[in-house]
């Protein structure tokens, strides 16, 4: 690893590790609201799946692929993107992503045809590449070690809560204007916002939120060691990274696939005779309020960071008692019957929402089906606070935006391979069952790629304490070797 000479800066670093600050809870906020957005225009899809194959003539398989070509243009683009926050200024290159995915998501909504549909989309999964790796690895340098489970947990909280504004978006304003194109016009015109908060927003040191480094900032000096091409091959080497991104793969495999939920909560209501209006805008709803488990994520990410100071080990295994939880959760939910739903059928968004807010307390179905969600999400939300904590604390910090971009490729990879192969196991289930229970079996089958995931968090967890221990163990000579004071 090159380095180059250490440089006067001002104390921010000292800042950040000490305290979360206005200036630091302020670029915290900015980067959640990213990820949200991130996760926003993915959600915008599967709700308008039938009016945009409807407007454009194609199958809604076909949309199914958009959504895929999306994902993993996201994920391989990430991987650049890591490099180069590596190298440059991470603030620029963040402004240039957000401008180039608001364009383009504004020209989707201008899409005339399912090529140009899909050249927007394509272009759009540029963009966001930089969010996925340009905001964490600002995220984590703004965050404390000793907070890094539970404030990064919010980073999963923010994707989360964006699949369900994205997805609610969708539902309600294309219903109330009866046109798809306008929740994209929405988003893109609030993206260019985004732009002017990062004005603000001032740019971290490297590795300023780790302790080992605390003398370095409090001298006035900054951490410059920076990405080399030669990183790469050493990531791949190192053990705790292969088991966290083959657990990203099969884990996005699994959940890449719940973008499917509201299709499957839309065949349940029409099934019962329910308008498409209707049916649209209760799905939405349905989706958004089955996610409220997933508000846990902050609580998982504090319990790992607490038994992570008992262990290094502990936050690995931690993770994977949820992942074996996660797939009977999930499949249970599937299966129980929405039996007896009583909801206005007048397309009126806010007569639907009191009206399932009733059935999920008298209505014992749809009771049940709500208690499954907040189990499954519970489950779900300890993947994203102990995985970014993990890539974290295994990886130096010029590393770690390469890092999380390797493993969002893995992330993209198996979201890809789940929403393109989902497709075709559903044509397949369709030959042999009806809706809404085709839905059910083909997402059942699915949630058996948590087993994996499970079984290498355990794995995964006999190397982390060793990786862990070389990278303290690195941080603590180079600061010395920045302060001038003696060498191991």
């Amino acid at each position: 690893m090159k380095k180059r000479a250490a440089k006067q800066i001002d104390l921010r670093g000292v800042f950040i590790m000490k305290k979360l600050d206005f200036r630091t809870v302020y670029a915290i906020a900015v980067f959640l609201a990213l990820a949200c957005f991130d996760f926003m225009i993915l959600g915008l899809f599967p709700p308008l799946f039938h009016s945009i194959s409807a407007d454009l003539g194609v199958h809604i398989s076909s949309l199914g692929f958009v959504l895929a070509l999306n994902i993993f243009v996201t994920s391989v683009s990430a991987v650049v993107w890591g490099y180069l926050a590596g190298k440059y200024n991470r603030k620029m290159l963040i402004m240039i992503g957000t401008i180039l995915w608001s364009v383009s998501v504004f020209l989707t909504s201008r899409a005339a045809s399912y090529t140009q549909l899909v050249i927007y989309q394509t272009i759009t999964g540029l963009g966001l590449g930089c969010i996925s790796s340009i905001g964490y690895s600002m995220l984590s340098d703004y965050v404390p070690q000793r907070m890094r489970g539970t404030i990064l947990s919010l980073w999963g909280i923010s994707q989360g809560f964006g699949s369900i504004a994205g997805a609610l978006l969708a539902s309600i304003v294309s219903s109330s204007s009866n046109d798809w194109r306008v929740p994209f016009q929405i988003v893109s015109i609030v993206g260019l916002v985004l732009i002017l908060l990062y004005i603000f927003v001032k740019e971290p040191g490297k590795g300023a939120s780790d302790p080992e480094l605390h003398l370095v900032f409090e001298v006035g000096l900054e951490y410059e060691y920076t990405m080399e091409m030669d990183s790469i091959r050493k990531l791949f080497k190192k053990q705790s990274n292969i088991y966290l991104f083959l657990e990203a793969f099969f884990y996005n495999i699994a959940t890449g696939t719940l973008i499917w939920l509201p299709t499957l909560y839309l065949s349940k209501i029409m099934e019962q005779g329910y308008s498409p209006g209707t049916a649209t805008v209760a799905s939405g709803y349905f989706y958004a309020l089955f996610q409220i488990g997933g508000l846990t994520a902050t609580l998982i990410g504090y319990y790992g960071d607490k038994l992570q100071k008992e262990s290094l080990r502990a936050r690995a295994r931690f993770a994977s008692i949820f992942m074996f939880l996660a797939m009977p959760a999930y499949i249970a939910m599937y299966f129980l019957p929405m039996k007896n739903l009583q909801l206005p059928d007048d397309a009126n968004s806010i007569s639907i929402m009191l009206g399932m807010l009733h059935q999920i307390i008298f209505n014992p179905w749809v009771g049940g089906i709500f208690l499954l969600s907040i189990i499954a999400c519970q489950a779900l939300s300890s993947n994203g606070a102990n995985w970014i904590a993990l890539i974290t604390d295994v990886n130096l910090p010029e590393d770690r935006a390469a890092a999380y971009s390797l493993g969002n490729l893995a992330n993209g990879m198996g979201r890809t391979i789940g929403n393109a192969a989902f497709s075709f196991v559903l044509a397949a289930v369709s030959a042999h069952v009806s809706s809404p229970l085709n839905y059910e079996w083909t997402l059942s089958i699915f949630q058996l790629f948590f087993i994996p995931a499970g079984f290498l968090y355990l794995w995964m967890s006999k190397h982390n304490k060793r990786d862990i221990s070389r990278v303290k163990s690195t941080l603590r000579v180079r600061a010395r070797r920045f302060v001038g004071g003696p060498k191991e």
